[in-house]
């Protein structure tokens, strides 16, 4: 292992001991409310728990590294997203990119990575603990008419293709809207403003319906 390695202050968040583990709208959902879908929802939420990893340093040296690791490239264009069967990078900035990696893989990931650059400038930072995703699905034109009223970036088909990622703001917070295929968006949020994000999204999806379709691991896992 090189010295560079050894130097770099890495731990896992998801150590085996048992510990529970409280998704960022478990206390929304108890105190809130979580309505289930119905036949008349057009829009259905899910909060998604993955890993957060960001990856910093040049695109030549980083991209070898995350193809041997992740099987994915990096996305080389302003505001792409690269999606695989269980991860997906997004383009934040120039020398910025966000790992999206299933609950407790991040320290995997991040160790690998760190193996593989050795003494490369470059830094990664875990902030899993710090955001989570929520997941929009159902009838197009419902989808588009709810983020078109909550958040100010065109959102429109020709505008936003599939595929695309941008940070913008939704209502007054800043998110990462996603949009991974033709029938489905992201919000990566801040864990802070998880609960006033859920909040909007209930009020503004009112008149389609909207139904909270709660994960079996969203709460307390271990």
């Amino acid at each position: 292992m090189s010295e560079a390695i050894e130097r770099a202050r890495t731990f896992d968040a998801f150590p085996d001991e048992g510990i529970p583990l409280e998704s960022p709208l478990a206390w929304s959902f108890e105190h809130v409310g979580c309505p289930a879908p119905g036949t008349h929802s057009r829009v259905v939420m899910r909060e998604r728990q993955h890993d957060h990893l960001i990856l910093r340093g040049g695109a030549i040296v980083l991209d070898e590294a995350v193809r041997a690791v992740l099987g994915l490239s990096l996305p080389a264009r302003p505001l792409e997203l690269s999606q695989g069967e269980r991860a997906s990078l997004q383009w934040l900035s120039p020398d910025e990119w966000l790992a999206v990696l299933p609950q407790g893989d991040a320290f995997r990931v991040e160790t690998a990575l760190r193996s593989a650059l050795g003494d490369a400038s470059v830094a990664f930072s875990d902030v899993s603990a710090g955001q989570t995703v929520i997941e929009l699905t159902g009838d197009d034109q419902a989808l588009r008419e709810l983020l078109m009223k909550s958040v100010v970036y065109d959102v429109h088909p020709r505008h936003f293709a599939v595929g695309k990622g941008v940070t913008t703001v939704l209502a007054k917070t800043s998110v990462i809207l996603r949009r991974p295929d033709e029938r489905r968006w992201e919000l990566v949020v801040r864990r802070s403003f998880a609960d006033y994000v859920y909040r909007w999204l209930l009020d503004a999806g009112e008149e389609f319906s909207i139904g909270v379709e709660r994960d079996v691991t969203a709460g307390e896992t271990t």
